[in-house]
């Protein structure tokens, strides 16, 4: 893959990549079908395995079986995908030094449609622990059969921070 234009801005601790998991309410998920290439935010939930030589990292998001997102999944699974969180304006002495901090994780993937209950309720619960900590999680068996669960196996991603400026 590309290695990042300003290297310095590269997170590879899996702790931060964690707390950007955390921080961030949605994925941005980049899908093409026959109409082009669209963008659709998504709440998710995830699992970050972290091995001596790199950081595995699984989404998981639900939706209805039928619409543009499910068509374009089901006909080509691959996928982009883009979060981000702590945004603040960095001012500046002229107008293009005006900036914006941030934190983010881009990458892509593939997506997978997940069929049996066991699947389901394992994804729906990762997606619940993270959008709502604590509240109680309890599956109607017609709910899950209406409901689309994926899982994006994230092939590749960078975190990735621009900080505010500091106060002199």
């Amino acid at each position: 893959m590309r290695e990042m234009r300003l290297a310095k801005r590269k997170i590879d601790e899996p702790e931060v990549i964690r707390e950007i998991l955390e921080e961030c309410d949605v994925v941005r998920l980049g899908l093409k079908d026959d109409e082009g290439m669209f963008i659709i935010p998504v709440n998710y939930g995830y699992d970050l395995e972290v091995y001596e030589d790199r950081t595995k990292l699984k989404l998981y998001i639900h939706g209805s079986d039928e619409g543009r997102k499910a068509d374009a999944i089901a006909a080509d699974p691959r996928t982009a995908i883009e979060m981000d969180c702590r945004h603040k304006l960095i001012t500046g002495d002229y107008t293009c030094s005006y900036s914006y901090a941030y934190r983010s994780i881009m990458g892509s993937g593939t997506v997978t449609k997940l069929e049996t209950d066991a699947e389901k309720q394992y994804a729906l619960g990762k997606l619940m622990e993270h959008t709502a900590p604590g509240a109680k999680i309890e599956f109607q068996p017609e709910m899950l059969e209406r409901t689309a669960v994926y899982r994006i196996d994230v092939k590749y991603f960078t975190g990735k921070e621009r900080r505010q400026k500091t106060e002199k």
